[in-house]
């Protein structure tokens, strides 16, 4: 199966338990391993015969934005749904990480994989 990735997605939304966290926008860094074929977009040369990555990054921009979710896990369980929900892919690798929350670390996160028979 081939992989297409988008790396170091830089996000910004309301999410963590806390009530400070819950006060306004913080930095959520998300990474995708979107598992299909994307073979015939290599002979076409046509991004429509391909999974288009610009596409995926904006709809999960825009979920990130305006989920407002309490855990990373359940903010990576939505991605992986959105994610899937584009027929060419079969697979999803999710990893959201919240940068600089926990002192003496770069991040906290989670990563998950999904097929559609998850869901």
């Amino acid at each position: 199966m081939d992989k297409v990735i988008i790396k170091d997605l830089l996000a910004r939304g309301i999410i963590g338990v806390h009530a400070w966290e819950r006060e306004r926008p913080q930095d959520i860094l998300i990474n995708l391993v979107l598992f299909g074929s994307i073979s015939k977009a290599g002979e076409t040369d046509n991004v429509e015969d391909s999974i288009n990555y610009q596409t995926v990054a904006e709809k999960t921009l825009a979920h990130v934005e305006n989920a407002k979710r309490l855990t990373v896990e359940a903010l990576a369980t939505d991605i992986a749904k959105l994610c899937l929900e584009n027929g060419a892919v079969k697979k999803v690798c999710v990893r959201v990480e919240k940068p600089s929350v926990v002192p003496f670390t770069t991040s906290v996160g989670v990563e998950i994989e999904r097929t559609r028979e998850n869901f």
